[in-house]
């Protein structure tokens, strides 16, 4: 009888931390004027990128919208399960190779865990944050930061080049 005859069924669990996000440089950004049409969500959004421009600069900044941080407490999906969302800056090294800090507004979104307490909830928005550091480090080290400063670039080079329109998107 081989080791995997007796030993028990492994479960496919899901991760202990899950992190997801959207990222925009924020040296990519050519306007930040906020349409007079737009609408109160999208307004809201670029007076927090705005602000985070204000506060952070444009170098070696990037603004994390979309963002949810995850924890799995138990091997069941339906038990245990904390998730926050998040939207704010990460700050890069000069080199933007590492992650050298953030300034995130995190919320808890949704839990699953009867025994929850409020200082716990405090604790793991610090977890939170150190996550999403951890994860833009991954990010970067994919490559996928450069991917999308040379997509962004292309994109602003060919509105520049069809005079500021961009088709339906002005």
């Amino acid at each position: 009888m081989s080791d995997s005859d007796t030993a028990p069924p492994v479960s496919a669990a899901p991760p202990a931390v899950h992190v997801a996000f959207d990222c925009q440089p924020l040296r990519s950004l050519g306007r930040l004027d906020i349409p007079i049409d737009a609408s109160p969500r999208f307004r809201r959004k670029l007076e927090r990128i705005q602000a985070a421009i204000a506060v952070h600069g444009t170098r070696n900044t990037y603004y994390l919208t979309n963002a949810v941080c995850r924890f799995q407490l138990t091997s069941d999906t339906a038990i245990g399960m904390i998730e926050f969302s998040i939207e704010g800056t990460v700050l890069t090294d000069q080199s933007d190779t590492r992650t050298v800090g953030s300034d995130l507004a995190i919320t808890l979104e949704r839990e699953t865990c009867d025994w929850l307490t409020q200082p716990a909830v405090e604790w793991l928005m610090v977890s939170a944050k150190r996550a999403v550091e951890v994860e833009f480090d991954r990010y970067i080290a994919a490559g996928d930061l450069s991917r999308a400063v040379a997509r962004l670039e292309q994109e602003q080079q060919h509105v520049d080049e069809s005079g500021g329109f961009l088709g339906m998107n002005l």
